[in-house]
């Protein structure tokens, strides 16, 4: 797996140009038709986690990698992608049309209270696409299309109103489509998971051998928090109906099939990276939620 891809190295590779202060921007924000990004001199989308937001709509037959998921999508798609997930696409026939957006946390850190990872669509473990109708085709189009013309304005405001319509296409997705995620943090026990999840996602992505999972108990999160494990296990399984250890236990599973798919790291070392101090004891966890071990999950 490639190193987070930054959004400069998004402009150099795309356009091999960068934005007037691009560097010294807090929250970044453009528009584009996919059509002028796409062609026989465009590069590929190398896998790899980025240091922006992106929301794309897409037509077209293609396949979207996501995590350690591969899904194949025909027709319309609107999809959510957040820095902490690495995603590439396939495009399987035909150049694809659309539009796609892309920004940094900072857009939003002043007009949302929780940022703008807090909308279940950027929320790692939740469903990132949604499968648009013509009729919703036309309507998410029309606010994209606001956005091209809007950002090329010198109106003094511009940016207030590409914040809305983003926000316009967000909610629109939800609407199509609710998520339990939108009831969260409607008792002290959700409140608590939430924050056990963030602590859990901040770990990630892990880029380097070097680099370390470290809180790898319910109780190690539970110190973080400062509550006692039985009240901390007893909350995450009263919202989520699974125990603390299930949740941390998927997740490194997760990553490790994402450093065995697209990375060249020996089995050693994404083994020490994933804070198991001897392979072996790798190899029993993997094959337990993987059901293969991980050399034959990587051939």
């Amino acid at each position: 797996m490639k190193k987070t891809e930054t959004i400069e190295d998004f402009y150099k590779q795309k356009f091999n140009w960068m934005p007037q202060n691009l560097r010294r921007e807090i929250g970044h924000f453009n528009v584009f038709r996919i059509e002028d990004c796409v062609g026989p001199n465009s590069h590929p989308v190398a896998y790899s986690r980025r240091d922006y937001y992106k929301v794309v709509l897409i037509r077209g037959r293609h396949v979207y990698h996501y995590a350690e998921k591969s899904v194949e999508v025909s027709g319309t798609s609107l999809i959510f992608f957040n820095p902490q997930v690495p995603y590439t696409f396939e495009q399987l026939s035909g150049d694809p049309t659309g539009y796609f957006i892309i920004f940094k946390e900072g857009f939003f850190t002043r007009h949302l209270p929780g940022g703008i990872g807090e909308l279940p669509m950027f929320q790692p473990a939740n469903k990132p696409s949604y499968f648009l109708s013509k009729v919703q085709d036309k309507y998410v189009s029309n606010v994209f299309e606001k956005m091209l013309e809007e950002i090329k304005s010198d109106y003094v405001y511009k940016y207030d109103l590409l914040r809305n319509y983003t926000m316009e296409i967000a909610h629109y997705a939800l609407k199509i489509q609710p998520t339990e995620t939108l009831y969260q943090h409607t008792s002290a026990s959700a409140r608590i998971t939430a924050i056990f999840t963030e602590l859990l996602e901040r770990q990630f992505p892990i880029e380097s051998p070097t680099q370390r999972f470290t809180l790898r108990s319910a109780r190690d999160y539970a110190e973080q928090l400062s509550v006692h494990v039985n009240h901390l296990n007893r909350a995450v399984r009263i919202t989520t109906g699974r125990t603390t250890s299930d949740h941390i236990f998927n997740r490194l599973a997760n990553e490790a099939k994402i450093l065995l798919k697209h990375t060249n790291w020996n089995i050693a070392e994404i083994s020490y990276c994933l804070g198991f101090e001897d392979p072996a004891h790798f190899n029993h966890f993997f094959k337990k939620y993987a059901e293969v071990t991980p050399s034959a999950y990587r051939k």
